[in-house]
């Protein structure tokens, strides 16, 4: 049997939670993990928690909700709940599952929920892991590392620096092997020395890529598949 969807609602109208609330419960492929009326609490929400499916309003105050479906990790799905209908063709430009358009029904909120369900449900995510353990150079000695935390790798001959948000791990191993223990659809290989997090990608262009504030090469023979998956996000 498959896991439920983990459920986050954000939206600023206690009312309008409350109905997703009730919605939710009232299917069984679905698991009510988080909701807020403030959206910059889902962002410290998910550096400490995964969810698959987020239900989220349009119009709040700090920051829409097309911003924040911009931050959220790719493989959450999103259903935009709100009651303007011209931001409909915006958020099918984001990838989004589904836009409901207030006030709907529980049958129109059920045909969204299995639109989730047939492009993937977690959408990979209960097959990755939050985490890796890195084998440092102390003998025996293994460091924890978030995979939402790793901004890019780098290959240094026969060590492989992974370099995270707040730090650097070095291990010996080799970029390939590492390449191989990755979840895939988090990352891309764009050098023969270096595999970026595509969520942390700030900008690219021809000859090099910028993570977190690094200009990193673009190799030639990896250009294709990285401006690819560029496109997969392209507005």
């Amino acid at each position: 049997m498959n896991k439920p969807l983990k459920c986050v609602i954000v939206d600023d109208e206690p009312p309008a939670i409350r109905l997703v609330e009730n919605y939710i419960k009232r299917v069984p492929s679905l698991e009510l993990v988080f909701s807020t009326t403030k959206p910059l609490e889902v962002i410290a929400y998910m550096e400490r928690h995964n969810f698959d499916l987020v239900f989220l309003d349009i119009q709040m105050p700090q920051i829409t909700g097309i911003q924040l479906s911009k931050i959220l990790r790719q493989d959450v799905k999103v259903i935009f709940t709100t009651a303007y209908p011209e931001f409909a063709v915006e958020s099918y430009r984001l990838n989004a599952t589904d836009y409901l358009l207030k006030p709907f029904d529980f049958e129109r909120f059920y045909q969204a929920v299995k639109k989730v369900e047939a492009s993937g449900g977690p959408a990979i995510e209960e097959e990755l892991k939050d985490y890796v353990f890195v084998k440092t150079n102390s003998k025996n000695s293994f460091e924890k590392a978030r995979i939402r935390d790793i901004l890019y790798i780098e290959g240094l001959k026969n060590y492989v620096a992974i370099h995270l948000a707040n730090k650097q791990v070095v291990t010996y191993s080799t970029l390939k092997s590492i390449k191989e223990s990755l979840p895939a659809p988090l990352f891309v290989q764009i050098h023969k020395s270096y595999i970026v997090a595509v969520a942390h990608i700030e900008k690219t262009d021809s000859i090099s890529v910028t993570v977190r504030g690094t200009n990193l090469p673009l190799g030639q023979s990896f250009k294709a598949a990285f401006f690819a998956r560029i496109e997969e996000r392209r507005l």
